[in-house]
């Protein structure tokens, strides 16, 4: 009857191991999915705010914004933008005396000079991976922010352009369901619950929102 006896021992020990290993994991688990949760975020988020600031300077440029990243990307590496230099300064005797930045240019003390800088360069910086703006990060390329444009009419009478780009939580961690399913799909029903977007998007198609990120 002994080894019955320890074989059984054995069984409720390994039992018991097996259990904790569970409790543990249910609780380390979305612990773990949220640290990997901010950190893609964060990576998304400034993909996105880099987003906007490429259409608001193409709107500049155009007056409207694209939905098309070609389009968009292209602008950014082949057009460029108007810049003003000051050339000239103020000294402290002057800055004493309350002359202004205004007198000074009047009696061209001061001068300022337009010109026009490369898109990418003033924008992001000449070494910025431009070709990557339509990408997801941490999708290795297979999928890209969808992005799309409108004209809404605001509450004052005034047609105004908008743009919208955006990815759905089920892209952002496709790769990481399998481990962590239950973490994700509570995460997007309590967004859904709250009537917010699952994912992460910056802009609107539907309202005159300041471009404002989901997030903010």
């Amino acid at each position: 009857m002994k080894p019955v006896k320890i074989i059984i021992q054995i069984v409720l020990a390994l039992a018991a191991i097996y259990l904790g290993y569970l409790c543990y994991a249910s609780v380390q688990n979305p612990i773990q999915f949220e640290k990997l949760r901010n950190q893609r975020y964060d990576r998304i988020i400034q993909r996105l705010k880099d987003i906007r600031t490429a259409q608001d300077a193409y709107k500049s440029i155009h007056g409207v914004y694209t939905s098309s990243f070609d389009t968009l990307i292209h602008f950014v590496k082949y057009d460029s933008l108007k810049t003003v230099r000051s050339i000239g300064e103020l000294t402290d005797d002057q800055l004493d005396q309350g002359m202004t930045e205004q007198e000074a240019l009047k009696k061209g003390l001061i001068i300022r000079d337009t010109m026009r800088i490369s898109a990418l360069e003033q924008l992001f910086g000449k070494n910025y991976p431009i070709d990557d703006l339509r990408y997801v990060p941490f999708t290795k390329r297979k999928h890209e922010f969808l992005m799309g444009t409108n004209m809404i009419w605001t509450e004052s009478g005034i047609e105004v352009p908008v743009f919208e780009a955006r990815v759905n939580n089920m892209i952002i961690f496709e790769d990481l369901f399998e481990e962590y399913e239950d973490a994700i799909l509570e995460y997007n029903g309590e967004r859904k619950r709250l009537q917010k977007y699952p994912g992460l998007k910056v802009g609107s198609v539907a309202e005159a929102n300041n471009n404002v990120g989901n997030w903010e």
